[in-house]
């Protein structure tokens, strides 16, 4: 039997709890809210993994060709002192022909209480790639995204070619930029479009078999402001059975909304223990 001991620090997590007859002597007990909890941190540690390992950072991506499709959803209603209903999904698409790659994405997330909306966010990415080469590829990027709460609506396109400087079995450096239009819209004010550009950088490396870093670095420029955002970590895997990730992540905008600061910064470290 494996058992697993799982710490995320400095992380926003969001862990549900909610109860059925079904499950009720095990609910009552606390071991079905025990594993609940269990998987959250579990699946967030993955995500934290994966984003980091990125198979896309060496060479042309070789994806299966054809059409994949992935799409997760969860819904939980609550009632009794307070009436509560959460709904949230996220898919993905890919489409692989020849060199070209394309990726689209959605993510929506609807919630109330008390029959009062308090939550209504859609966002959905598209991201196109014709690999040249190994080391040359030209993309195309587009997001949409509204956010009810607060009120916000934005949206970017934008080209451009990319290069990997440095690609081999060690170290992946990676680099793309490109002019493209934003739309903003916050609140009641006036919306904006304006040329804007963007440029981005994925760097890994890897000290052993069992030690890797990685940086990635965006930035967002327009009238409207700049956005940038670096995160760096790095992932150790010491054994079979124990592997660690220390990141900090700063998002900086240099025209934030009024009482808020122009930077953030989160320490994360994800731990994934097993014996």
């Amino acid at each position: 039997m494996t058992s697993k001991l799982l710490l995320v620090a400095a992380s926003a997590i969001t862990l549900s709890l909610g109860t059925g007859s079904a499950m009720a002597q095990s609910n009552l007990v606390g071991t079905r809210a025990l594993e609940d909890r269990i998987e959250a941190v579990e699946d967030a540690v993955q995500d934290d993994f994966e984003d980091a390992d990125d198979a896309a950072r060496f060479g042309n991506p070789q994806f299966a060709p054809g059409l994949t499709t992935s799409i997760a959803m969860t819904f939980a209603g609550r009632t009794g002192n307070t009436d509560t209903q959460d709904l949230a999904a996220a898919g993905r698409m890919r489409y692989n022909v020849g060199q070209w790659s394309h990726t689209l994405g959605f993510g929506l997330e609807f919630g109330e209480s008390n029959k009062v909306k308090n939550k209504e966010n859609v966002f959905a990415v598209y991201d196109a790639n014709y690999y040249i080469n190994d080391q040359f590829y030209v993309f195309g990027l587009g997001r949409v995204e509204r956010d009810e709460f607060p009120q916000r609506k934005e949206a970017f396109f934008g080209v451009g070619p990319g290069v990997r400087i440095i690609n081999n079995q060690t170290t992946a450096w990676r680099v793309q930029a490109g002019p493209g239009v934003r739309y903003q819209k916050l609140g009641a004010g006036p919306s904006t479009t304006e040329a804007a550009a963007i440029a981005s950088s994925r760097l890994y490396h890897k000290f052993t078999d069992t030690i890797f870093m990685t940086n990635d670095t965006d930035l967002l420029n327009s009238k409207a402001g700049l956005l940038a955002t670096n995160d760096f970590g790095v992932s150790f895997k010491m054994t079979e059975g124990l592997a660690t990730r220390v990141s900090y992540r700063t998002e900086y905008n240099n025209n934030p909304a009024p009482g808020t600061k122009k930077s953030d910064n989160t320490l994360g470290v994800s731990l994934v223990l097993s014996f």
